[in-house]
């Protein structure tokens, strides 16, 4: 009869296991996961020794046993600034909670478009089970070598390839409702402040911005759209250019190019919504609190980061799951685009 730990006596292990039983780490490893050419005497006798000594696995002897890591890869941009830290953070939330109730562990690391030296270590040591990239670009070098290296991965967001596991919030519909309900509500010279065309987002936000100018007969006019404004000084100088043009609205396409505008807008001694009225496809706790506060489209941050983690470790286990998932939006109206009558709250 095997002998059994005392009472109190610390966690074991496979090396612990193997040693009692007289067998290699290997065959206990076969043993627990079901996996490999071990006999049935051999297993039965593994696996009651472990549920005398009350031994559990840990995600590491579980890798061992599955040749899993429990490990999952999780991609922040490495140009990421003060503005954009609470999405990602956020996002990163939601995917530790969701690892964590799945019995994985997050490997945190950052890479740009220049450099995904990061994202190569991770994958050729062998560090995770699958990637969670938390922004696409439209030329995107981190997507190309996963598919490349043909290993699980995700997008928290878009990618032009059908292929690639997707989750997403609704761009395209929300910018889209958010700019007709502007129209709808007589702005008649909406002026549009976008920033970088790389990003799968950008591209996404626009297209909105242009589905609801469409939605209404309305022609975009080339003097009240300034795109690729990726600096303060080109947000500044797009501002003054929409004043001069007499734009009764400006329509940021995130909130940092808004935050941007305001403080423009501030500067120059201007009145919201008195003088021009405006809006963000994106919101934060400045635009909420800004006096007035800002209309906004607002998303879940934390729930994009749930759902990916969720779908690429369901994709990992073998379950069969959607492509690309969208997910929902809130129109959040406020005083600034309120003025006799527009928007009425």
């Amino acid at each position: 009869m095997e002998k059994k730990p005392m009472k109190g006596q610390k966690k074991i292990g496979i090396d612990e296991i193997a040693r009692e039983l007289g067998c290699s780490k290997t065959t206990v490893s076969r043993a627990i996961s079901g996996k490999g050419r071990i006999s049935d005497g051999t297993r039965k006798r593994v696996l009651e020794y472990c549920e005398q000594c009350g031994y559990r696995p840990n995600s590491l002897a579980k890798g061992l046993a599955d040749s899993k890591t429990y490990n999952i890869g999780v991609v922040l941009p490495d140009d990421q600034d003060l503005n954009e830290i609470p999405f990602f953070q956020n996002c990163l939330l939601g995917i530790c909670e969701m690892a964590t109730g799945m019995g994985y562990d997050a490997v945190v690391t950052t890479a740009s478009a220049k450099d995904i030296s990061t994202i190569k270590n991770m994958i050729e040591k062998h560090k995770v089970d699958g990637v969670i990239l938390t922004r696409t670009l439209v030329e995107d070098p981190s997507v190309d070598y996963l598919l490349e290296q043909g290993v699980p991965f995700i997008v928290a967001g878009s990618h032009k390839n059908p292929n690639v596991l997707q989750v997403d919030n609704h761009h395209v519909e929300a910018c889209r409702e958010l700019t007709s309900l502007l129209l709808t509500n007589r702005a008649s010279r909406i002026a549009f402040i976008g920033g970088n065309l790389d990003h799968m987002v950008s591209q996404k936000r626009f297209a909105g911005f242009r589905a609801g100018m469409a939605l209404h007969q309305r022609s975009i006019k080339d003097e009240l759209v300034f795109l690729n404004c990726n600096t303060k000084v080109l947000v500044g100088q797009a501002v003054e250019t929409i004043l001069k043009q007499q734009a009764d609205c400006i329509l940021c396409m995130d909130d940092k190019i808004c935050n941007q505008v305001l403080m423009k807008l501030n500067e120059e001694h201007l009145s919201i919504p008195k003088d021009i009225k405006v809006a963000s496809f994106y919101d934060n706790l400045f635009l909420q609190c800004h006096n007035p506060a800002i209309t906004a489209l607002q998303f879940d941050e934390k729930e994009l980061g749930r759902v990916a983690c969720k779908m690429i470790l369901d994709s990992i286990a073998g379950k069969t799951i959607k492509q690309k998932v969208y997910l929902g939006y809130d129109i959040v109206l406020r005083p600034s685009t309120k003025q006799n009558n527009f928007l009425s709250l």
